[in-house]
Formats: structure tokens, C-alpha cells, sequence
């Protein structure tokens, strides 16, 4: 005998129930089948509304209306497939069943009460009236069906609600009934029957530890649980899509699996099974060839240390705790005897080695039950101050690891917590069990979809997800764009997925918690509708769950550069090669870096000073291994490199500056680089990350123009008055020239002070050979002397820049937390 389950999502419509009902025959046929229906999809949440509205007089009509057209779809259904379905006998059923339940709720709407049997008798309609219809499907086939009814055969102890079976009797009473070998047997679940024989239900969603039980008690070859997936995952697939089938799991591991949290598995299931050694598939009713997943004792291993990672929501925490628990004999029994006189269900417990608290977690709805029940226990100790007021911690979720491969292996904890650490989860509560089966955090429910699949990643993922959120499409950021895209294919060989998530400019934005299609990215973001706004970017992170958000901006624009504290604090790393925020006061400096540190992101800006080059990076380590900055040197801007080498080479300055503009090698006004203004920024950020607490006025500039040259007047009028400059520039050109020296536009940080200049650079000088737009950063330090550590390298065009920002985006990737590391 094969006993068969079916949820209500497999008997929803005519269609699902056909099926159901084609996969009972093919096991009927092949070994005779035992099938344990559930309601129909949506019709226990309508009889569960009518027992709780009706005792308050609120309107019933419209639940039983759609709860009776769900009924009477599935029959029409039914009937025009084999017209010897008996349609009306068996409509005149379910009208009758209706007919007793508005009976019962006329009397509560008089009473202004629903007594749990009565409850228990209207909320299990649905599973009664799904037998109804498969037997007289089943018999319109020819075949004869045996009903087991369990209010009769299977005896439980418990409430009206919520009751176990009594395996051993029950199997006596089964078992004492002759089965014909060529009857279909078919048994509503969700129900069984108390000493008194009066109806009891078996929880909510019982309708798999029904049909665990009729198999133990048939003593069955397998039990099938048949639902809407293909098995059991290693997480709720809806949360994260890459979760894998599980092919096979142990008893065990099933039972933590469900206890957590894990749906497609009721907890209770397990435990019949288990007695009598009988294996359990997972089976897709929609996909009836899909291997499906085995639970059984002798579990071929799959490699795999963990099953499977669950999230069980809608939590309260409990801390009892103070100076009369140490020591004090009996505190652990008292205080969970009286959870248990409560009847509240305790599900994690975690206790200090001091003995100074205990912690344990229940579900919210039983809140306020639990709080009372304590607060009469402890009475006198609260009072004597013995111990502290009880502390209740609201919207938690337990996260568990499960696997029995964890007993034999290292490191699975520090993978777990470091995973919740780098997605800054905070970690209420810890508890493992003595197994070493499973281990589970308590978090933030708001924080559980995070953290389940930042675990998954961890675990399970050897691919890394980057989701970027990139503010300012222009020349840089359009760049990094097509770098993104032409990356695709050699990051996808590493592992390595680059999402962009969002794209903004001043005025619009695109967003897509998948990734957005880089193919057209241009006309889409033209026709955008959505108005750029950091709020509703701040919004699409926490509605989705993004688990490693990296905030991109490639403009210059302070207004954006003043949104990365608050984008650190809510969980983005922060990329960026505009310099306004980190030339900003020191107190606005210190508080990004504050904000890393605190919400473990990173805050990475190498294309600050160098574009492509790693100055800020290779500066870091440095000081980190102990090296002290003693002097700079630095040709820092591309744009002024380009300039002066042109320069040395006979243009003139209005020439060169005209080419210059011409090839973008500067920025549309001009005087925006021939101020000194961004090289003063690029100085004094070197100058902070040494250790100097130095502002941007502090930074002495000297320009390349005269001051108040041209002020006031249009870009086309300043370039058209720069050739009045030529003279004056060639001849320093010259004068240098004969000095056996060239001019150089050099940043200069010496004795903690900074300065901007034109230097005359001697041939003995790394900076002496730098132009045609290549950077130069020359480091005398303590480690390096008297020969600097140089780096050079092209330190202008959209290209390089992109390229730095590329880098720093992905070492995101790498440990979190702080500032670049």
C-alpha cells in the first residue's frame, strides 16, 4: 500500500484535481493507493474567517459565496470530463454541508462565541467535502472506494485545535478493518477523533502528518506528500532562485528543516515515519516525472555539509534575567514549566554561562500570554528586585543552518555569522543544538530574507552578486557601462555576476531588482518616468532584500557626494571618483568613515586622485604596515600634464588649452583645471589619508592663470583673451629651458603643509618626464628614501577612470568593512 497526500494548491481547480486524482489510480494500479486529501486551495482561509466573523456578527455572505464557487467550479469541472459523475448528488452534499455550517454560525452570531469544537468542525469542511468529490470522481470511473474516517480510526490527545495521534491504538483500529486489495482508500486530513470520539483537528496545515500517520498505521511502502515544488530546496525558492533540489534527507534533517520554518513540510510529519522506517518523497503535482526529494534513514550523501538554510518568521524573545537567577536551583524548570501551564510553545532557548539570564523565543501571537504568565510566576522576585523586569524583543526570525554533514565539518559557524556580518545583520541570539545538526541566529525579522540569502551565498554559491545602483550616465559612467558589458562573459568564468540594478542621471531613473538590460540603456533611461530620488533607491534595497548594494556615483556634483553618509548607514558601499565628499570639513570626512566601520561597508575612491592608478590603495598600505609619509611630490591632474608637456614642446598656452578642451581632456570650462582648483582636492585628500586634519582652505593654489583673469567672462570669451598669457608663458618655458629644467603643474606636501604650484623640475626629478597627460605621485616616506616610491600612469579619460571604478567596485567582493578593506 502507497499512501498518497495532497495539498490544497494540487486541488485547487478542475484541472489540478483531475490530476490529483490521475496520480492516485497510477499508484492504485501499480500497488493500491491510499490517498489523504486536504481543502481546496483558499477554502480553509474562508471557514477559518467564518468562525472567527461570525461570532462578532460580521458578514459571512461573501466567504461562503467564493468558498461554495470554488466547490461547484471543481464539480462542473469534474462532470464535463465523465458525465457519470454524479453532479447532482453530489452538489446536494456540499449544499447540505453549507446548510449545517450557516446553522452553526447563526447560533454564534446569538452567542457571541465559537467553542473550539465548534471551530474544529467548521474549519475542516474542506477536507471532508474534497473526499466527497474524489470518491465520486473514483466511482464514475468504476472503481469501489474505501473511506477511512479519522475522527473514528485515528485517536488523539490534545485540544479541539491542535492534537496528536496516538500511533499504536489508531494502527489497532485501522488495522482491525478488512480493505478490499481492489478499492481506492481515501481519508480526509487535517482531522482525528479524541477519546470522546468528537472531532479534533491536527494544527493547521496538518494534513502531511494526517497522511503520516494513515501510513504508519497501513504500515505503507512509502508516504508521498504531492505539493506545488519539485522537492525540498536548500531555501524557499521564491527567495532566492538559484536554491538547489535536494535529491535526498534524513529523517533528521527534515525534522530541523521543518521545525525552522522550511514550508513545503509539515514538522509533525516526520515522527510517524521515523517509527516505522518508512521513506517520505516530496513531489510535484505540476511535474509528476521530477525525481522529487527522499527522506528516509540510509541517505546517500550529496556532498553537501548543509541541507538546507530556513527563516522562521514572527518571533518574540524573552529575556528573564538578574541576580536572584545565579545560582538559584530550579529558575531554568520554573520558568518553562510555567510556558508550558501557559501553553506556549517555546521554541529556541539560549542561557548566559553566568546563569545571570535565559533567553528563549515563542511566536508573537503568544506575546502577551507568555508576558502575563511570567509576570504572575515571578511576582515576588520581581518585586524584590531579585530579577529585572522581563524584556521582550518583538519581530525576530530565526535563521538555521541544517545538516547532518555538519557534525564532521570545520567552519560552517564562522562561514554562517561572517556571512550575516558582511550583510550587517545584527545577531540578537545564538543557539546550537547538542547534535551539531543545526545552528540558528536570531535576527531582525526585517533583516530574516537578507539573511537567508546571504547565507545561501555563503554555503552554497561559489558566484558572487554585485548589485550596483550607478548615479551619473555621462562620459565616466557611460564608460563603465560598456565596460560592464564587455566584462560579462570573463567575470561569469569567475563566478563573478555585476548586476546594475539602477541607472540615474540628474533628472531620471531606471531600476529592475534583477538587473537591468544594458542593451538599450540609453533609450531606456530617456524614457524613463521614474524621477531620480535617493528615497525610493533606499526603498527598492530594502523591499528587495539586496544583499551587497553598491552605490556608484561618477558625477562631481556635491549634492550626490552629501547623500554617502546616509548610504553607508543603510547598508550601501560606496564607490565613487568624485572628490567633493572627501574634500568636504573634516567632520563630514570622518563621519563616512565612521559610518563604514559601523554598518561594516566599504567606502572606496582610488579614481579620487589617480584615476586608474591604485594611489590611495598602495598610500593605505603603507601607513598600515607602518611607514610614515615624510614629503609628496605629485603631478595629479592629466589635464595639466598634457598642458605643460605641450608647453615644452614650443605650443602656446591659448594652443595647447584650445587642443586640450578640444580633445576632452579637460573639463568644459577650462578654468576649471588651469584653476589648481582639482588638484588642490586630489592634494588634500592624499594629505588626510596620512594622517594630516587639514581643510581645503588650508591648501595654498597657486593658478595657472593670473588671479581674476577673465572672471565673469563665457568660456568662448576666456579663451578668446588666453593668447594675451602666450608671451608670459613661453618665456618661463624658456627661462627654464636654459636652467636645464622643464615647468611642471606639481602638487607638493612637505612639513604638513600643502601646496599647489608651477615648479621648475630639474632632470634628476621623477616628475621631470611626465606629460602627454600621464600622472605622476612621487612618495618619500620612511621606508622610501631618498628614492620616492613613483607611480605613474595615464591619470586622464573616461576610460582609465572607468576602469579604476571597475576595480574598486569589485573589491567589494572581498571582506567587508571600513574604509577600502
Amino acid at each position: 500500500m502507497k499512501v498518497l497526500k495532497f495539498g490544497g494548491t494540487s486541488l485547487a481547480n478542475p484541472e489540478r484535481f483531475l490530476q490529483a486524482a490521475q496520480l492516485i489510480e497510477q499508484a492504485h494500479l501499480a500497488e493500491q493507493a491510499a490517498a489523504v486529501l486536504s481543502a481546496p486551495a483558499k477554502i480553509t482561509n474562508h471557514l477559518v474567517a467564518l468562525s472567527e466573523k461570525a461570532p462578532l456578527n460580521q458578514s459571512t455572505d461573501q466567504h461562503i459565496s467564493e468558498a461554495l464557487e470554488i466547490f461547484y467550479n471543481i464539480i462542473n469541472g469534474l462532470y464535463e470530463k465523465n458525465n457519470k459523475f454524479d453532479l447532482v448528488g453530489t452538489r446536494k452534499i456540499i449544499d447540505q454541508e453549507f446548510a449545517q455550517i450557516q446553522e452553526l454560525l447563526a447560533q454564534m452570531q446569538q452567542t457571541g462565541q465559537c467553542p473550539d469544537a465548534v471551530k474544529a468542525t467548521i474549519d475542516s469542511r474542506g477536507e471532508k467535502l474534497s473526499i466527497v468529490m474524489m470518491k465520486a470522481w473514483f466511482e464514475a470511473c468504476g472503481y469501489q472506494v474505501t473511506l477511512i474516517n479519522p475522527v473514528e480510526k485515528l485517536l488523539a490527545y490534545g485540544s479541539y485545535l491542535e492534537s496528536s495521534v496516538d500511533i499504536e491504538i489508531s494502527t489497532q483500529r485501522i488495522q482491525a478493518e478488512t480493505i478490499p486489495a481492489k478499492n481506492v482508500v481515501l481519508m480526509p486530513g487535517f482531522t482525528a477523533g479524541n477519546e470522546q470520539g468528537e472531532l479534533v483537528l491536527l494544527g493547521r496545515n496538518g494534513s502531511d502528518y494526517s497522511a503520516a500517520c494513515l501510513a504508519a498505521c497501513l504500515q505503507a511502502s512509502v508516504c508521498e506528500i504531492w505539493t506545488d515544488v519539485d522537492g525540498v530546496y536548500t531555501c524557499d525558492p521564491r527567495l532566492v532562485p538559484d536554491a538547489r533540489l535536494l535529491s535526498s534527507l534524513t529523517y533528521h534533517e527534515a525534522m530541523e528543516l521543518s521545525y525552522f520554518g522550511a514550508k513545503v513540510i509539515h514538522p509533525r510529519t516526520i515522527g510517524p515515519l521515523v517509527q516505522t522506517n518508512i521513506p517520505c518523497l516530496i513531489k510535484n503535482t505540476g511535474n509528476p516525472t521530477a525525481a522529487g526529494t527522499v527522506i528516509n534513514a540510509n541517505v546517500v550523501s550529496e556532498q553537501l555539509q548543509v541541507k538546507g538554510i530556513t527563516n522562521l518568521d514572527n518571533l518574540s524573545m524573552f529575556n528573564v534575567s538578574g541576580p536572584g537567577m545565579q545560582g538559584m536551583v530550579g529558575m531554568a524548570a520554573r520558568v518553562f514549566s510555567t510556558m508550558s501551564k501557559a501553553n506556549v510553545s517555546v521554541i529556541l532557548i539560549t542561557q548566559s554561562s553566568s546563569e545571570y539570564s535565559i533567553s528563549f523565543c515563542v511566536p508573537t501571537k503568544l506575546t502577551e500570554v507568555a508576558l502575563t504568565a511570567l509576570n504572575q510566576e515571578f511576582a515576588q522576585e520581581l518585586a524584590s528586585q531579585q530579577l529585572e523586569p522581563v524584556e521582550v524583543i518583538k519581530d525576530l526570525s530565526i535563521i538555521s543552518v541544517v545538516g547532518d554533514g555538519m557534525r564532521q565539518s570545520k567552519g560552517i559557524a564562522a562561514r554562517f555569522f561572517t556571512a550575516l556580518a558582511q550583510s550587517n545583520i545584527s545577531i540578537v541570539a545564538i543557539a546550537q543544538g547538542s547534535s551539531e545538526r543545526s545552528i540558528s541566529a536570531v535576527v531582525a525579522q526585517n533583516k530574516a530574507i537578507e539573511a537567508v540569502k546571504a547565507t545561501h551565498q555563503a554555503l552554497f554559491n561559489n558566484k558572487k552578486v554585485v548589485d550596483i545602483f550607478l548615479v551619473g550616465v555621462g562620459g565616466v559612467g557611460g564608460e563603465l557601462i560598456e565596460q560592464i558589458k564587455n566584462q560579462k562573459q570573463y567575470l561569469a568564468g569567475k563566478d563573478i555576476e555585476i548586476r546594475v540594478c539602477a541607472l540615474a542621471n540628474s533628472n531620471k531613473m531606471l531600476l529592475n531588482e534583477n538587473g537591468l538590460d544594458l542593451s538599450h540603456w540609453q533609450q531606456d533611461l530617456d524614457n524613463a518616468t521614474q524621477p531620480s530620488d535617493f528615497d525610493v533607491l533606499l526603498s527598492f534595497i530594502k523591499l528587495h532584500h539586496v544583499v551587497n548594494p553598491v552605490f556608484v556615483d561618477c558625477t562631481s556634483a556635491d549634492s550626490v557626494a552629501s547623500l554617502y553618509a546616509r548610504a553607508l548607514k543603510e547598508g550601501f558601499h560606496v564607490v565613487t571618483p568624485n572628490k567633493k565628499a572627501n574634500t568636504r570639513e573634516l567632520a563630514y570626512y570622518q563621519l563616512l568613515r565612521d559610518n563604514a566601520r559601523r554598518n561594516q561597508r566599504k567606502f572606496l575612491y582610488d579614481t579620487n586622485v589617480g584615476a586608474g592608478l591604485p594611489v590611495i590603495e598602495n598610500l593605505q598600505n603603507l601607513l598600515a604596515a607602518g611607514d610614515e609619509l615624510e614629503r609628496f611630490n605629485g603631478i595629479l591632474s592629466g589635464s595639466l600634464s598634457f598642458i605643460f608637456g605641450k608647453l615644452e614642446e614650443g605650443m602656446t598656452l591659448s594652443q595647447v588649452t584650445a587642443l586640450a578642451r578640444e580633445k576632452g581632456f579637460t573639463e568644459p570650462d577650462p578654468r576649471d583645471d588651469l584653476s589648481g582648483q582639482d588638484v588642490a582636492r586630489k592634494l588634500l585628500i592624499l594629505a588626510r589619508e596620512s594622517g594630516l586634519n587639514l581643510e581645503l582652505s588650508d591648501v595654498e593654489v597657486e593658478g595657472v592663470l593670473p588671479a581674476g583673469f577673465a572672471e565673469g567672462k563665457s568660456v568662448e570669451e576666456f579663451m578668446a583673451m588666453l593668447p594675451q598669457l602666450d608671451a608670459e608663458f613661453s618665456a618661463r618655458v624658456e627661462n627654464a629651458k636654459a636652467a636645464g629644467k622643464v615647468l611642471r603643474y606639481v602638487g607638493q606636501i612637505e612639513q604638513g603643509k600643502c601646496k599647489v604650484s608651477i615648479v621648475e623640475v630639474d632632470s634628476d626629478d621623477p616628475l621631470y618626464k611626465v606629460k602627454n597627460g600621464e600622472n605622476a605621485l612621487a612618495f618619500y616616506t620612511r621606508y622610501y628614501q631618498p628614492i620616492p616610491l613613483l607611480l605613474r600612469g595615464y591619470g586622464a579619460g573616461n576610460a582609465v577612470t572607468a576602469a579604476g571604478i571597475f576595480a574598486d567596485i569589485l573589491r567589494t567582493l572581498q571582506s567587508n568593512g571600513g574604509i577600502n578593506g
